[in-house]
């Protein structure tokens, strides 16, 4: 993979195409845009040139009212330094309507500094089997479809953004931002990245590993009322133990019925919500003001892990880094 360090301004090419999800390409225009503004007050030159690229030029129309127009259209002999291809909420008929930008983004992934797919965009990288025996995500709703079509990758659907190599992926729509900020970030350095998050009035998630899930999302879309109301009382009761068979009880179910309902209603088991929804409140302490000089053994009691040590476990493995350096990294965006 070529270095990083790379001549400005930079060229990212956009990539979208009938039926592209529209935020997902005017989120990271905006914040490479944002950035080339800040430079330009402190008189330097601009560090991106971005351009929205098609299989041909002309206007296309997106998932929403609004159409792009390409000005520049794919090709091997004009490649940017930078190429983001954006999502579809039909991707299986845009691989089969787009089988160019297959063969471009083939073509291109070794020859590229970085080249980057949003939400259910990854399918066109899995497609020519770029994700072969690599980590990636995607939007959650098509996780489980990009697994199943690609055995090979190795999909994590709980991350934001993952980058493997010269090879970025990102969950969906607003999380396109993050991961063009890590652009900046790399490019031009934490400071500026973090002006133009402050701009947009969006966190700079620096580590990539934050969830997609929300807890409380999660029990708002539950259809069964006494599944609902045992997920609303574990996450006012996260600080106790939380026996799966108490739960079931709860709900006047046996366990094997409770568990199998659980999951079906809410997409993941018992012990995952439970799991998400402590790491999600200690999310919440560890950015909260009040808490600040909380030790992170009182966050992980309040919390119901076992103790601090297990807390950091968990977090390492849903985000990525640990609860100091999770708390360091929010103050930092302050």
């Amino acid at each position: 993979m070529k270095s990083e360090k790379h001549h400005l301004p930079r060229a990212v090419d956009i990539v979208i195409y009938p039926g592209f999800k529209s935020l997902e390409a005017i989120g990271p225009m905006s914040v490479f845009e944002y950035a080339n503004i800040h430079l330009q007050r402190q008189g330097k030159p601009a560090a991106y040139d971005v351009k929205i690229a098609a299989t041909q030029i002309g206007l296309v129309r997106s998932d929403t009212l609004m159409c792009l127009e390409a000005t520049k259209a794919l090709s091997t002999l004009a490649l940017p330094d930078d190429a983001i291809i954006v999502g579809s909420r039909h991707i299986n008929a845009a691989l089969t309507d787009n089988p160019i930008i297959i063969d471009w983004v083939s073509a291109v992934a070794p020859k590229i500094n970085r080249l980057a797919a949003l939400c259910s965009g990854a399918f066109f990288l899995a497609q020519a089997g770029l994700l072969d025996r690599k980590h990636a995500t995607t939007h959650w709703s098509v996780a489980a479809q990009l697994q199943q079509d690609f055995p090979a990758v190795q999909v994590d659907a709980d991350a934001i953004f993952i980058r493997s190599g010269n090879l970025w992926t990102s969950a969906g729509v607003t999380a396109g931002i993050d991961l063009a900020l890590a652009f900046v970030e790399a490019d031009c350095g934490h400071a500026l990245a973090l002006e133009v998050a402050s701009d947009m009035v969006v966190y700079l998630k620096r580590p990539g590993g934050q969830s997609q899930f929300s807890t409380h999302l999660l029990s708002q879309k539950t259809a069964q009322s006494n599944i609902r109301d045992v997920q609303q009382w574990v996450m006012a009761n996260l600080h106790q133990r939380l026996p799966v068979a108490q739960l079931a009880k709860m709900a006047g179910m046996s366990l094997r019925n409770f568990s199998r309902l659980f999951h079906q209603e809410v997409g993941v088991s018992t012990l995952e919500f439970i799991e998400a929804a402590r790491v999600e409140f200690a999310c919440q302490l560890l950015a909260d003001n009040a808490e600040k000089n909380a030790p992170v053994k009182a966050i992980a009691a309040r919390c119901g892990f076992s103790s601090d040590d297990h807390l950091r476990r968990v977090f390492q493995k849903r985000l990525r880094c640990s609860p100091t350096d999770y708390r360091a990294q929010l103050r930092a965006t302050k």
